[in-house]
């Protein structure tokens, strides 16, 4: 259900991109990580029945179970509604990810975008420490991402990867809003 609404709505919204850059766009939005972004921003964990030693383990905050439910809530309101209210919620959900991701190349990858703009601008490229805190379960990841000697943003996630493009996402809109990295909400 939710490929195929975004995939519609892609195919809808932007005819003049390529099917290349419509697959990119797609997979930017429609996978796991995304989903259970979602659902933690939702507050979906909280509302799950585990069982005891998923629920100790800290199941309400796996990445896979989130996307599954997220998945799941979608499945049940497109079979208790139909196609229009699947697809509203779909729309409300990853409509501005989906603007964002078609505006041009990296899409939501700001790991990606960085790079580019900082080798571009700065002759330079980022650099990310990265710190792990929790119990295996139940990690948490937290990004510091440098260019030159200056510190441009910080992120954190459920994945070193999360909290990498969460601190690249930082820095690039300090980058692209007023030029340095004075401005990126470092510390945040």
């Amino acid at each position: 259900m939710l490929g195929l609404v975004v995939t519609d709505h892609l195919f809808r919204s932007y005819p003049s991109l390529a099917e290349g850059e419509l697959a990119k766009v797609r997979a930017a939005v429609v996978n796991a990580g995304v989903l259970a972004e979602l659902a933690a921003d939702l507050g979906i964990g909280p509302a799950l029945r585990l069982g005891k030693g998923e629920d100790a383990s800290g199941g309400r905050e796996k990445p896979s179970i989130l996307s599954d439910a997220m998945e799941a809530v979608i499945g049940a309101v497109y079979l208790d509604g139909g196609w229009e209210p699947a697809a509203a919620l779909v729309m409300t959900l990853l409509g501005d990810r989906i603007a964002e991701a078609a505006t041009g190349p990296g899409g939501q990858d700001y790991k990606t975008r960085l790079q580019e703009l900082a080798a571009q601008r700065l002759d330079t490229l980022p650099r990310y420490d990265v710190q792990e805190e929790g119990p295996d379960h139940a990690k948490r990841f937290f990004a510091t991402v440098f260019i030159g000697d200056e510190e441009c943003g910080t992120g954190q996630g459920r994945s070193k990867k999360q909290a990498e493009q969460a601190a690249a996402q930082k820095a690039w809109r300090a980058l692209t809003t007023t030029g340095d990295c004075a401005t990126a909400e470092v510390g945040a």
